[in-house]
């Protein structure tokens, strides 16, 4: 179908062919393995408690199928989170449990938006944002530049245009979509982007959070409810609790008739989140001193990627205080590599040292092949050997340049 025909999530093909390089590895009798900077995944596990619960409800719970919306237990935990860490108050009733963040995207995009709405997105940013909108029909989105600082000109933008298409079309809406922790840049939320967002109060406002937890920077992360009740926030258990195969997160929704539509869509499309996962994340909140052990463990891989990329040739990069990204400009490394675009470097990376990355196609189309994403969600261990295995790559480039120099 021409719903289907969307850009591919590159980070996933990263993925698949990490896998088949630490095949072909294992297969020639090589005790090295691909170390993944490429996808945002902790290199650990979810909490032991988390594990334990799970374990427990194997055996003693029948692993049925739960009310659409989420059971009421981790519902409840969910809301009682936005008292405890942003002073927000949120009821059970406006939690719904999704199956993973993406589920959430699916389900919030397709109950708010019709096909012509008007939906602007920060880039760098998440590709499934927009390969989740062109599949359910609203390609005329709008892309602001950079971190968001213009985005309250591009909703107004959005706005004006929409009531251009409502003259075509009654059904479309100028609502605004909007990603503040950064999945390709590394940025987080603060109070300036949200509420030049929060200026267009016709807007409809979705706020990706999933890195919250993660204040690499030091600085408290700002809640999208503090400036705009009705806004949407979409979470999961991924990134802050190491649950990502779990395949469990959530949305806040304080609009009811919004509600009763997405329990529609749930009802249909997914039945429910797993409901394992939900038994067994009732425990993750129990799990912080853990947890924050980790963040402080992404806090040292930075510091080792900061020192260590710029000695391999990648010195052109973001400062991340949101997620445990580094967004790099490569057109130095491209040109001492020969190589046309980011995607053929990450490739070339990948063959020739073991290291997956992802190129910044993948979060701007538009100026993503000069950039590429590293992941220091991985093991200390990993980053630092990430480290000396690019500086290799970078010097058999600058090797063969001086051979063609000598053979010119």
């Amino acid at each position: 179908s021409e719903r289907s025909k969307i850009p591919s999530f590159k980070v996933m093909e990263v993925v698949r062919d990490a896998a088949l390089k630490d095949e072909a590895l294992a297969k020639a009798g090589s005790k090295e393995r691909v170390i993944p900077l490429h996808i945002g995944q902790p290199s650990v596990g979810a909490p032991r408690k988390v594990l334990e619960a799970a374990s427990k409800a194997v055996f003693d719970d029948r692993i049925a199928y739960t009310g659409s919306l989420g059971i009421p237990p981790l519902r409840q935990k969910i809301a009682d989170l936005y008292m405890k860490r942003y002073g927000e108050k949120v009821d059970a009733a406006d939690v719904v449990v999704t199956t993973g963040s993406s589920g959430g995207f699916v389900i919030a995009f397709t109950a708010l938006f019709d096909a012509g709405s008007r939906v602007a997105m920060a880039t760098p940013g998440y590709p499934c944002y927009r390969n989740i909108l062109q599949a359910a029909g609203v390609r005329d989105s709008v892309d602001p530049n950079d971190r968001g600082e213009r985005l309250a000109a591009h909703a107004s933008d959005a706005r004006r245009r929409g009531e251009e298409g409502r003259q075509a079309n009654p059904r479309a809406d100028s609502d605004v979509a909007v990603q503040p922790n950064g999945h390709g840049a590394g940025g987080g939320a603060d109070e300036g982007h949200l509420w030049l967002v929060h200026a267009e109060q016709s807007s409809r406002f979705i706020s990706d959070e999933i890195y919250h937890g993660l204040p690499l920077a030091g600085r408290s992360v700002v809640c999208a409810l503090k400036y705009k009740q009705d806004s949407i926030i979409i979470n999961s258990f991924s990134k802050y609790h190491c649950m990502t195969g779990w395949r469990v997160g959530w949305m806040v929704v304080k609009d009811k008739a919004a509600i009763e539509g997405m329990e529609t869509l749930l009802q249909n499309l997914f039945i429910s989140a797993p409901t394992l996962s939900q038994i067994a994340a009732l425990s993750a909140f129990d799990c912080e001193e853990e947890l924050d052990g980790h963040a402080e463990r992404y806090r040292t891989n930075l510091k080792i990627l900061l020192e260590g990329l710029p000695k391999a040739g990648f010195d052109k990069l973001s400062r991340p205080d949101g997620a445990f990204y580094l967004y790099c400009d490569v057109r130095e490394m491209l040109v001492l590599t020969q190589t046309t675009s980011s995607l053929d470097l990450a490739k070339r990376i990948l063959d020739e040292c073991a290291v997956a990355v992802t190129a910044g196609v993948d979060f701007d189309p538009e100026r993503g092949h000069n950039y590429m994403r590293f992941s220091f969600a991985g093991s200390t261990e990993n980053m630092r050997e990430a480290c000396e295995r690019l500086a290799e790559v970078a010097q058999a480039a600058q090797g063969q340049q001086a051979v063609m120099a000598v053979g010119i």
